[in-house]
Order: C-alpha cells, then sequence, then structure tokens
C-alpha cells in the first residue's frame, strides 16, 4: 500500500471516533446531515456575533456637528434685539424724514435766504467792499444753531399775496455787512421775487447797497 493511501486510512475517522468527538450517534442515518446542520449553525452564530460587535464600535465621524443643538435665545436676548433694531429703523427713519423735509419741504424763510444770499455773491459792488467768497448766516453768534436760525417774518397783502421778511448778516475775507430783503410769491407765475434787497456794508468802509427794488408794472 502506497504512503498516500496510508495516510488517507489514518486520518480517517471511524464512526466511533467521531461519537466521540462530537457527542453524536454516528449509525444513525441521519448523522451526516445533523453533524452540517450543526456546523453551519456555530458558523452562523459566529458571524453574527462578529458583526454585532464591529456594529458597536463608535465612529467619530458619526457625529456630525449640525446635530449638535445651539444654545436657546432666551426673552430677554430676543427683546434686547428688538430694541436695538426698532431702535435703528427710529434713527434712519429720522434721518431719512430730516432730509426729505429740507429738500422738498424747504421753510420759506430759508428759500428766501438762499436767493438773496446767490445774489448778493453774484453781485461786484459787493465783492468789491468785502471781498470774496461771500457766506451769510443768521445771527452774530459762537452757536451754530443761532447762526443757522434765520430772523424773518410772513404776511399778506390786501390781495392776498404771500410776503416773507428776512434778515441776515455776511461776511467776505475784507469785511461784514447786514442784509434786508423781502419776497414774495407771484400769484401768476408762482415764482418766488424780490421786493427789496439792501445790504449794509459794516466793515471795512460804511455803505448802503440797494441791488433789487420792485416796482409794480
Amino acid at each position: 500500500m502506497g504512503e498516500h493511501a496510508r495516510k488517507c486510512i489514518h486520518s480517517f475517522q471511524s464512526p466511533v471516533q467521531l461519537s466521540q468527538s462530537y457527542g453524536v450517534n454516528a449509525k444513525n442515518p441521519f448523522f451526516a446531515r445533523s453533524f452540517t446542520s450543526k456546523t453551519s449553525k456555530q458558523q452562523e452564530e459566529t458571524r453574527s456575533k462578529t458583526k454585532k460587535e464591529i456594529s458597536t464600535i463608535d465612529d467619530p465621524f458619526d457625529s456630525p456637528t449640525y446635530n449638535i443643538p445651539e444654545k436657546p435665545v432666551t426673552f430677554t436676548e430676543g427683546a434686547s434685539y428688538s430694541l436695538i433694531i426698532l431702535a435703528g429703523l427710529g434713527v434712519a427713519a429720522a434721518a431719512g424724514y430730516g432730509v426729505f423735509k429740507e429738500l422738498i419741504f424747504e421753510p420759506k424763510e430759508y428759500k428766501v435766504f438762499n436767493k438773496a444770499l446767490k445774489r448778493i455773491q453774484d453781485d461786484s459792488q459787493v465783492r468789491v467792499r468785502i471781498g470774496s467768497p461771500i457766506t451769510g448766516y443768521g445771527q452774530e453768534s459762537r452757536n451754530r444753531a443761532a447762526r443757522q436760525r434765520i430772523p424773518h417774518k410772513i404776511h399778506h397783502d390786501e390781495d392776498g399775496v404771500e410776503h416773507v421778511e428776512v434778515n441776515f448778516y455776511i461776511r467776505g475775507p475784507h469785511g461784514a455787512g447786514k442784509v434786508y430783503t423781502s419776497m414774495f410769491k407771484d400769484p401768476v407765475d408762482k415764482q418766488w421775487k424780490f421786493t427789496y434787497l439792501i445790504v449794509d456794508i459794516l466793515s471795512p468802509t460804511k455803505a448802503q447797497l440797494i441791488l433789487e427794488s420792485y416796482l409794480p408794472a
């Protein structure tokens, strides 16, 4: 008998040896089938146990940052934010109204003041006496609000025409003066026109200049 055959005979276990090893009756006709089923079941349980152990390992990348709950905003914080937003809107609205009022609803005395100052700045007689550029302001004061306030008087004549009288100060590089003027709104063309415009030069040499004098047609 060859060497290979002897190894095969020695490696083959007898039914008794199988019965002793696995605790089954080797003479039973269902021995092979039971043995195979038992072995498969053990292998399946082993694989299931291994998968379960692997699945219980925590994955450090299985906790995305968007699952972290944000700090809740309290009622006090929410109210504070709302007050800040409302305050900002209020300031913006006030500033917008001031600009709108200044541009669209300019007070009548400021319209007269601006027209008179422009007329004076363009007059060569005034520029020769006090120099250029010429600035205008309401009152002789260091207070900015007082300088911006233009003294004026508004009245209507017997025909119902509105008149605005204004006086203010002017100053140039070489001297200063005081302005007296009155304008009315023409009922025909709705334009503001001068009734009179008088400039009293106070320095360096006193003089009086009549720049405008309305003469009815």
